[in-house]
């Protein structure tokens, strides 16, 4: 009988919850939105879209209803901006209009608007213009790395491939690729490296990952809709938060041991360039500069580069097992051209116009953020003669334009001539956007390019991929797909070339 109760009781406050939500939000917008589907009374479009797949069914969708269209995933309308056109006249030709962040409950319920990825206004120029600012001083331009120091750290630093497994040894390569990635960052965040069996370095590697996991599968996608429901119900998205708490411990931490040991005016790194700040402005009340967002503003740097360029590799090494001609072409070029006697370098990108290709197919065939970060009108404005007004929610499908058949040649097929020209040589592509284009790019896009160019190459240069069973049988279906795409679990072996 409780049970029973209990079936009753649970829909009737989801339905509660959304028409209150839909209600306050149809009030706030006023006005008409883009015409979509029908939504279903009190929740919206939410059973009309696969859960798990939502980039799919937004694709779907936009057969019908365009490349500008309204949905409610719930009670919060979104109106979704579909294909490379859509995407372009919003994002890069109405920047300004298109540069606020959309709301995201699990990262607000952590954030609560603050550091340089979820804040808006002031707030977020301010940061923004510092960081850019900070990284470049490190050498980390938004579009190449021109720091010749950083060059040299990337090419010749021992730990820019970790410890590698007995030959042959099947093996896991999450972990060892997340190490990699993340000792990166942490030389430009906290001015140091950790070792690989580091415990602490470890938990941390771990907590970002099991956090973008949980982000990305269904509980994720559910939280964001309903994250007053799910506050009160038990499951894994729980984990979410206390992960968090002990990534601000961690932070925290770090932001101590700089206070205690820095000599200010001469910053080593980025917690450094944010504490000198914090002493210039410590006399202005309305100062951006805080500790609390300085412990903001540095895990959105970490889970920024760490977990998208991570999986990037991941799903890179995935499909160059399911493709291993591509591999072999890769690897005769890297012959050719670098040989084998020294790594690779970032100046030989030019020289590797396959290379090259093949790493920019990979990113637009993973698209490892599909729906991008949503947006939020910073203003009225008008997109393909609709109006939208201010506030308006925006999900930018960035995968839509990854997938546009008027950009890209079998948008669904792995094909590394959809950057390649007639001559074999690089052709890039403006439809190409996993870092999102805009006002909100990634600040660590040119470190994610570097990263992705000289771990796969450094890796293909020196091993042979075999698969642990018959490639043909390897799906490249999505584990999660949610915030991100996440490749599906698999081992592989290097045998030395």
């Amino acid at each position: 009988m409780i049970t029973g109760m209990a079936g009753l009781l649970l829909p009737l406050l989801v339905l509660a919850l959304a028409w209150w939500g839909w209600g306050a939000r149809r009030a706030q917008m006023g006005g008409a939105l883009p015409p979509g589907p029908r939504p279903l009374p009190l929740l919206g479009n939410l059973l009309q879209l696969q859960s798990g797949r939502l980039d799919r069914a937004l694709l779907e969708l936009s057969r019908r209803w365009g490349s500008v269209f309204t949905v409610r995933p719930g009670p919060r309308p979104a109106v979704v901006l579909c294909g490379y056109a859509a995407l372009r006249d919003a994002l890069v030709l109405q920047a300004d209009a298109f540069s606020g962040c959309g709301a995201m409950a699990v990262f607000e319920r952590f954030t609560r608007g603050n550091g340089i990825v979820f804040s808006n206004g002031p707030r977020w120029r301010t940061l923004r213009n510092f960081a850019l600012g900070a990284l470049k001083e490190f050498g980390l331009g938004t579009r190449t790395i021109r720091s010749e120091s950083w060059r040299r750290r990337l090419r010749y630093d021992p730990a820019l491939l970790p410890p590698r497994p007995p030959s042959g040894t099947p093996f896991d390569p999450r972990r060892l690729l997340g190490n990699a990635v993340s000792n990166v960052i942490c030389s430009v965040v906290f001015g140091k490296r950790y070792g690989y069996g580091d415990p602490e370095f470890l938990r941390l590697l771990d907590l970002f990952n099991d956090n973008f996991r949980i982000m990305s599968s269904r509980w994720g996608e559910i939280y964001n809709i309903f994250p007053y429901l799910l506050d009160w119900l038990p499951g894994p998205h729980h984990r979410i938060f206390r992960n968090f708490a002990d990534l601000r411990v961690f932070i925290s931490e770090q932001i101590q041991r700089h206070q205690q040991t820095r000599q200010p005016g001469e910053p080593r790194d980025f917690i450094n360039c944010f504490l000198d700040q914090m002493d210039k402005e410590q006399q202005d009340p309305e100062s951006h500069f805080q500790e609390e967002t300085l412990v903001m503003t540095t895990h959105n740097l970490f889970f920024g580069d760490t977990e998208t360029t991570s999986t990037t590799l991941r799903y890179g090494l995935l499909i160059l097992l399911k493709y291993p001609e591509v591999a072999a072409k890769v690897q005769a070029e890297l012959d050719a051209v670098v040989g084998r006697a020294r790594a690779p370098r970032l100046e030989d990108r030019v020289r590797l116009p396959y290379t090259n290709a093949v790493l920019h197919e990979i990113q637009r065939f993973i698209s490892v953020l599909p729906l991008g970060l949503p947006r939020a009108l910073t203003r009225d404005a008008h997109l393909h003669s609709h109006f939208l007004p201010k506030g308006t929610f925006v999900i930018p499908l960035l995968v839509s334009a990854h997938r546009d058949p008027t950009q890209f040649k079998d948008p669904d097929c792995f094909n590394p001539t959809n950057f390649l020209d007639d001559k074999g040589e690089f052709q890039s592509n403006d439809a190409f956007m996993p870092f999102a284009p805009g006002r909100r790019m990634c600040l660590g896009a040119s470190l994610a390019r570097s990263e992705i160019f000289l771990f796969l190459t450094a890796i293909l240069q020196r091993f042979c991929l075999l698969p642990v069973g018959n490639p043909a049988n390897i799906d490249l279906t999505p584990h999660c797909t949610g915030l991100g795409n996440v490749p599906p679990a698999f081992r592989l072996r290097l045998v030395a070339r």
